[in-house]
């Protein structure tokens, strides 16, 4: 068999295949810029407890469709991520809480409340879709959804770019200069809910922050500039999300837990291979102690 045939033909062959490749690398396009800012303002947890926060707004929309309908689910977990959010916010400007403290109480809450709807008026496959998506069984309107998601994504990062750079770097610089940290912080998490309601019908609730999170940590060993991590991390999204769907489809297994283990595999290898990774440094010990 030719490289054509392992590496292209299922794509060309099959509609959903094309789907679910299309569906991967418009959300990797999106959410791996926002995980090179998650990483860098040492924010990576709290994109994890989003991702759990805006299930029982996905679990509803679930269940009003009957069936995996990503505008339902979208328009649920939109305003269940932003309610999290500006109580989370509120919370800690009112009270001696810090914000991470709040996040972690509310989507502790906030799962288990899902968790409840689900298995109360759904079912265990019905929540095995819901926190796994089901990526190969994306439609058309799934996909402009995304698509739409990624665009607004792109073009709000593109708006705030500067002031999100800043406050990376000295948070209460913007605070000080103009008083308007607090809502370029607001705006920022609010593309994080966004894309995490792109990534239920692809990757599901517990798996779409791993597309964030994952190829910009390992674009965080190989780029001294925002702009590059940014642009390596989309890549490493897209290539993984091209790896795992073929794994997935030669080994018959699930594609959206596939593709975030493509992108784990890739950050183990370069941790290993980077000049200052693991294997470079116990050269160097050894060839130091010798």
């Amino acid at each position: 068999m030719t490289a054509y045939t392992w590496l292209v033909e299922p794509f060309v062959q099959y509609g959903f295949m094309r789907r679910a490749l299309v569906a991967s690398v418009a959300l990797a396009v999106s959410t791996c810029p926002i995980g090179a800012l998650l990483v860098l303002r040492r924010m990576t947890l709290m994109g994890h407890a989003l991702s759990h926060a805006v299930l029982p707004g996905a679990a509803i929309g679930f269940l009003i469709a009957g069936s995996l309908s990503l505008p339902l689910m979208g328009i649920g977990g939109l305003v269940v991520g932003l309610a999290i959010v500006l109580l989370s916010g509120w919370i800690s400007q009112t009270t001696t809480l810090k914000e991470d403290t709040s996040f972690a109480t509310f989507y502790l809450t906030s799962l288990a409340f899902g968790v409840l709807i689900v298995s109360l008026w759904g079912s265990n496959i019905d929540l095995l879709h819901i926190l796994f998506g089901t990526i190969l069984a994306i439609n058309a309107s799934a996909l402009y959804t995304v698509g739409g998601i990624a665009t607004v994504t792109l073009v709000g990062l593109a708006l705030i770019y500067r002031p999100l750079v800043v406050e990376c770097f000295d948070p209460g610089f913007l605070r000080v200069v103009n008083g308007r940290g607090g809502t370029y912080h607001l705006l920022f998490l609010l593309l994080v809910v966004v894309n995490l309601v792109a990534g239920f019908q692809t990757l599901g609730t517990l798996m779409a922050v791993g597309m964030m999170t994952i190829p910009a940590a390992t674009a965080q060993l190989w780029s001294r500039t925002l702009p590059a991590m940014m642009t390596i991390a989309a890549v490493l999204g897209m290539v993984s999300s091209w790896i795992g769907l073929l794994l997935s489809y030669y080994v018959n297994v699930a594609s959206g837990p596939t593709i975030i283990l493509t992108a784990s595999a890739m950050f183990c290898v370069s941790l290993l291979v980077h000049p200052a990774g693991i294997a470079t440094r116990r050269r160097h010990r050894a060839t130091a102690a010798g």
